[in-house]
């Protein structure tokens, strides 16, 4: 185990074992602790609810460089991008309460949720949303807890998808780079989770389409933005389960 780790206290953007629930909490008695966790899941439910008109709004200008609010007709996924924000939203109000970190998580899962839908649909990341998304949650995680993981982070996870990209460029783009300089501003060290979850998700899409084509595969691309999405989302609420799970297979 590394030595960074060792005595290293559960940090709240890696929730153990129990998922979406804080049984207790130091400061309040446990009964009105879950009171507060759940009245912070509705708000954050509520939010997420009033934040998916915008997302997908974003989500259908941003990679045509068309003005970002401008008005867009109503988009046969709007009701998935505002579940997926709202669950996502009322998650990150439960887990992490009435706190700044609430907020960081949240904005940082909304992203992910407009990434996902523009790379599915269009390949592409758009620049408008990832590099403000970046440097907006970079600059919170600082402010809520002051320190250099959260930049190292980023430029780490970052530089690894940069270099695999100069190794096989065909396969991945800078769109995919960027995103994961931006799960490593929100992620910190458990971007190393993330990243990991994200790919061997996109293994197995991969591994069906090389049985079924063979090397015909290598011309079906599928977008990694969506798995990395998914592996920073996992990693936001269980990195330290994940993390203490694979510990223990070395012990």
């Amino acid at each position: 185990m590394p030595p960074q780790f060792e005595g290293r206290p559960s940090p709240t953007r890696g929730i153990a074992p129990a998922p979406f629930l804080r049984v207790c909490r130091k400061a309040s008695p446990i009964g009105e602790s879950n009171v507060v966790d759940v009245a912070a899941g509705l708000v954050g439910l509520v939010v997420g609810i009033l934040v998916g008109p915008l997302a997908d709004r974003l989500a259908t200008n941003a990679p045509r460089h068309d003005p970002l609010l401008a008005s867009v007709p109503r988009s046969p996924r709007l009701l998935l991008v505002t579940a997926g924000t709202a669950v996502l939203g009322g998650a990150c109000g439960l887990v992490y309460g009435f706190s700044l970190e609430a907020a960081i998580a949240a904005i940082f899962c909304w992203v992910l949720v407009i990434v996902t839908r523009s790379d599915f649909e269009t390949r592409l990341i758009p620049d408008k949303i990832i590099l403000p998304g970046a440097v907006l949650v970079l600059g919170l995680r600082t402010i809520d807890d002051p320190s250099v993981e959260w930049i190292i982070s980023a430029l780490g996870a970052g530089l690894v998808l940069f270099l695999i990209v100069l190794v096989y460029p065909s396969g991945l783009g800078m769109g995919d780079v960027k995103l994961s300089a931006f799960l490593g501003a929100g992620l910190g060290i458990w971007v190393i989770v993330g990243m990991f979850v994200g790919f061997f998700v996109a293994f197995v899409p991969a591994l069906v389409l090389f049985v079924r084509h063979g090397r015909e595969a290598r011309k079906k691309a599928i977008p990694l933005g969506p798995f990395l999405a998914l592996g920073g989302v996992i990693a936001l609420f269980w990195g330290d389960a994940i993390f203490d799970w694979y510990r223990t297979l070395g012990m």
